[in-house]
């Protein structure tokens, strides 16, 4: 069943109404968690003895994400960062110290940043991908079909950009011409959702509303695979959303993703032959590394699977309703971050919590990024506020 608040209540109701008028109708997840919300309320955070220490390194600030989705990109040892109000901004990496800092576009940004290749790109509700070189200068200005809810990808001399009415364009990084472009149909309703793309072995996977999985070919972008990871189920458009959320997950032999009111599933990452799945909703996404798979599910519980067989392991239920990010595993611990603005690291094997910290108080709404700090471990995390937050293990 879908959870509801107050405000969610508010979206599906609007939803009904405007869907008499037909055309694609999007609920935003993001407004799902209100601490006035007469709900699910979250639950309160509870006395932890920490065995990891989440040591605090350097902090920025960008500007709001307002009510948008931004995630920090790693590149050529500096962290690129962007905000709704248009700021983007480049910082080293080692001392958080600001290289650069310009308005890349006077009627805001909804999505970023990608970074490779000397570019750096964002985008913007106008259905606008923007690129910069390494020094913040603007190369290229190329307009898609709609709104850019996620950040872009370069990869392989191309910038991948997946617009909000299910197309996804392949723009040349030198000029923003386009290559290729894929476009698919969409069922009435809709999670406005941020997923975004993924890509390994010449092939950009990318997850679709009705619970499909395509990977397509980076070169030109015919279909080489498609994959069933949820069936729409239920006799209303609400309960029938089964979109793929978060980003699928590459790893060196399967290729995973999760949906909203659907399953979490893994499938051989060259032909698309399904391995395993199981029964999990999720609103934010997954992450997967040698040896496990962690989802956030949709009342923010954490469960640990395992990769080979999706066999469950665990389930850490002690922050439900707190908005958890998409998880992010790094060395013995998987962090997450929560609609507070904590910080929760649960150890990767049995999923009990080992370590908690803050940071300014606002939702960390994308999944942590992995940096290496000296020689030691670590993750950067960017608030709703817009604080940029490093830490190491």
């Amino acid at each position: 069943m879908i959870r509801r608040n107050a405000r969610y209540v508010a979206a599906l109701l609007a939803a009904a109404v405007l869907g008499g008028c037909g055309g694609l109708q999007k609920l935003n997840p993001l407004t799902w968690w209100s601490s006035d919300a007469s709900g699910p309320q979250p639950l309160p955070l509870t006395e932890i003895k920490p065995t990891l220490t989440l040591a605090p390194g350097w902090r920025a600030a960008i500007g709001s994400a307002g009510s948008y989705y931004f995630t920090p990109a790693l590149a050529d040892g500096n962290v690129y960062a962007a905000a709704a109000d248009g700021a983007l901004a480049a910082f080293d990496v080692r001392t958080g110290a600001q290289k650069w800092r310009v308005q890349a576009n006077r009627g805001g940004l909804s999505a970023g940043v990608a970074a490779g290749e000397g570019t750096v790109v964002v985008a913007t509700l106008k259905g606008e991908v923007l690129a910069f070189d390494a020094n913040g200068r603007e190369k290229w200005k190329a307009p898609v079909s709609s709104e850019v809810l996620a950040a872009p990808l370069v990869v392989e001399g191309l910038v991948l950009v997946r617009s909000n009415d299910n197309r996804i364009y392949a723009l040349g990084i030198a000029d923003g011409k386009r290559r290729w472009a894929y476009q698919r149909a969409a069922p009435a309703l809709v999670l406005r959702n941020f997923a975004g793309l993924a890509v390994g072995r010449g092939l950009v996977y990318a997850g679709f509303p009705g619970g499909r999985l395509v990977a397509l070919s980076t070169s030109n972008g015919t279909v080489r695979w498609e994959a069933t990871v949820a069936l729409p189920k239920g006799s209303t458009e609400l309960e029938r959303i089964a979109d793929i959320t978060g980003a699928p997950v590459v790893g060196e032999r399967m290729t995973c993703a999760v949906a909203y009111q659907g399953r979490v599933a893994c499938f051989e990452a060259g032909n698309g032959q399904p391995v395993w799945s199981r029964d999990v909703s999720s609103q934010t996404g997954l992450a997967a590394d040698a040896r496990y798979v962690f989802v956030t599910d949709d009342r923010s519980a954490l469960v640990g699977l395992a990769l080979e067989t999706g066999s469950s392991l665990w389930k850490q239920d002690r922050m439900l309703h707190r908005g958890l990010s998409a998880p992010l595993s790094i060395g013995r611990a998987v962090i997450v971050g929560d609609y507070q603005g904590f910080l929760h690291a649960l150890a990767r094997e049995d999923g009990s919590l080992i370590g908690r910290t803050a940071t300014d108080g606002t939702w960390i709404a994308a999944p942590p990024l992995r940096l290496t700090l000296g020689v030691t471990e670590g993750f950067l995390v960017q608030t709703r506020a817009g604080g940029l937050f490093t830490f190491a293990l």
